[in-house]
C-alpha cells in the first residue's frame, strides 16, 4: 500500500494526523522537518499516495518544499498550517498544492478531505488508462484527439492538441518554454516564440480568463492541477 506522508514540525500534530489516518486503514510516514521530508520523497516518490505539509518548518518551509517536489511527485499535496491568512493559501496553491486546511482543524473533516483527494486521484488514473485527461471543465481524449470544454467539442489543430496534452499530462508542474518546444515540436532549434503563439490560441479557445493555463513569468507555463 502506498503511504501518506505527514510533514509537520509539531510532533503532536503530526502524530494526531497519522493516528487519524491509520484508524481509517491508511499507512503513514512522519517527517518533522523539510530536509528529512525532501530526502524521503526523493527516495520513495513512487510509494507516496498523498502528502500533507505544514508551512512553517525549519530548514525548508512547506511552500519551498512543495515547489521543490512538485515536479517529482504527481500525488495530491495538502497544506495543513496554523497560518490562516488567505494569501498563504493562494501562495501554496500557486506552488503546486491541491488543497489547504487551517489549524486547528476538525479531524473528521480533515480525513474526509484526504479521502476525497485520493478518490479523485484514483478516478483520474482510471480515466488516464482510457486516454481521458480531465481538469475542471477541460477534457481531452488522447485516442480520439478531441478537446472538450463543458462537454462540448472545441476544434484544435494537431499541434495545439499536442501542446494541451503535454500541459495537462504535467498539470501542476511548471514547464519551461524550452521544455515545451523540445517536446511538442520535437526539436531543440527553431523559433521558441511559437510556444507563446500557440498558448494564446489555446487560451482564446478554452481559457479566455486564464483560469487553467498560468504564465510563470521568466520561466514558462503551468496547467493548474485543480480548477
Amino acid at each position: 500500500m502506498r503511504k501518506i506522508l505527514v510533514v509537520d514540525d509539531d510532533i503532536s500534530i503530526a502524530q494526531l494526523i497519522s493516528d487519524a489516518l491509520e484508524d481509517e486503514g491508511f499507512e503513514t510516514a512522519i517527517k518533522n522537518d523539510g530536509k528529512s521530508a525532501y530526502e524521503y520523497i526523493k527516495e520513495n516518490s513512487n510509494d507516496i499516495a498523498l502528502i500533507t505539509l505544514d508551512i512553517m518548518m525549519p530548514d525548508i518551509d512547506g511552500i519551498r518544499l512543495c515547489r521543490f517536489i512538485r515536479n517529482s511527485v504527481d500525488c495530491p499535496i495538502i497544506f495543513v498550517s496554523a497560518k490562516s491568512e488567505a494569501g498563504d493559501a493562494v501562495i501554496g496553491l500557486e506552488n503546486g498544492a491541491d488543497d489547504y486546511i487551517s489549524k486547528p482543524f476538525v479531524v473528521d473533516e480533515f480525513v474526509a478531505r484526504v479521502k476525497a483527494h485520493l478518490r479523485r486521484e484514483k478516478r483520474a488514473n482510471r480515466e488516464a488508462e482510457k486516454g481521458i485527461i480531465r481538469v475542471g471543465e477541460i477534457e481531452i481524449n488522447t485516442n480520439s484527439l478531441e478537446v472538450l470544454k463543458g462537454g462540448k467539442v472545441v476544434a484544435f489543430s494537431t499541434r495545439e492538441f499536442q501542446l494541451i496534452q503535454y500541459l495537462m499530462e504535467n498539470a501542476g508542474k511548471v514547464l519551461t518554454r524550452e521544455q515545451i518546444f523540445s517536446h511538442v515540436w520535437d526539436s531543440e532549434f527553431g523559433d521558441i516564440g511559437t510556444v507563446a503563439v500557440n498558448i494564446k490560441n489555446i487560451r482564446d479557445k478554452i481559457d479566455p480568463e486564464n483560469q487553467y493555463i498560468k504564465t510563470v513569468w521568466g520561466v514558462g507555463y503551468k496547467f493548474v492541477k485543480n480548477s
